[in-house]
């Protein structure tokens, strides 16, 4: 074999090297906090402001409302996953075949969509931050795992996808 075809097999995927090392831990906590807070603000000042849109404005926060929490839903899962790698708790095959479930591809409306700059100034915020959220788990994703590991899997799942999602939760967090 010669030298260049050696070299090949030694790739260093630098997003498999971040997940699997202590520099995981900043995306982590940041993914966590996004979620904490989103769930925070849907459920208080959100609401509050929410009760004073237009019903145009009201109909597109309701919709990002749901798109916003299965976004950072399917996020926290692929994170609690690498969380799970990382500790040794799952191995990375366990992982890549639970993370078939988690989809990474859920959009959102138009930021110059009609009614978006009625949206609450921080409700829009936290829209934008989960997107780009999603958009760095999901270039990660796909340079550890492939881009055909990603965005349709949710289909081939035979459950529901909130049954799904529970059960995903449930591995990552099992004890034994």
């Amino acid at each position: 074999m010669s030298e260049p075809e050696k070299e090949v097999g030694k790739t260093i995927k630098l997003a498999e090297r971040r997940v699997f090392s202590q520099s995981f831990k900043p995306l982590y906590n940041d993914g966590m906090q996004l979620v904490e807070e989103a769930a925070e603000y849907l459920d208080g000042p959100g609401r509050t402001e929410a009760k004073k849109l237009t019903r145009a404005a009201a109909t597109l926060y309701a919709a990002e409302s749901m798109r916003l929490t299965t976004r950072l839903m399917q996020v926290a899962s692929w994170l609690l996953l690498q969380r799970a790698a990382n500790s040794g708790e799952m191995t990375r095959d366990q992982v890549a075949s639970e993370k078939s479930k988690v989809r990474l591809d859920t959009n959102s409306a138009q930021d110059n969509g009609t009614g978006w700059s009625e949206l609450p100034d921080a409700f829009r915020s936290l829209v934008l931050r989960s997107l780009s959220l999603q958009g760095v788990v999901r270039r990660m994703d796909d340079q550890i795992y492939g881009k055909e590991s990603s965005p349709a899997q949710a289909s081939s799942a035979a459950g529901s996808p909130v049954f799904d999602q529970i059960t995903l939760l449930n591995t990552a967090f099992a004890r034994g």
